[in-house]
């Protein structure tokens, strides 16, 4: 029994690690910070992470009810520095909308 029940501390933890992989940081801009007065939040996700990820994953790290998930793809810049060129990278963002009265603390 000992077994079974380190098993599922081990699924859990492994569920936790799993939620802090799809979420990478907080994009943090004047139009994001508006967007906190309608109870939306933006975060700089992981390029192979779904919807259904990246709710999941807001619900067990911060503990709040998320209504909607939209996701916007932001393709690699061209950059060029002298006669060298090269690319910026490029990120996928998510905005979270969250249940009425909830708020996460940045």
């Amino acid at each position: 029994m000992k077994k079974k029940k380190e098993n599922k501390m081990i699924d859990s933890k492994k569920f936790s690690e799993e939620a802090y992989r799809h979420l990478r940081w907080f994009h943090l801009t004047e139009k994001s910070t508006n967007l906190t007065a309608d109870s939306k939040y933006v975060f700089v996700v992981d390029k192979k992470a779904n919807k259904v990820e990246i709710k999941k994953a807001v619900e067990k790290i911060f503990g709040v009810n998320v209504i909607k998930v939209n996701v916007i793809n932001l393709p690699p810049k061209p950059k060029r520095l002298g006669r060298s060129q090269g690319y910026k990278k490029g990120i996928k963002k998510a905005i979270v909308a969250l249940k009425e009265g909830e708020k996460i603390d940045i």
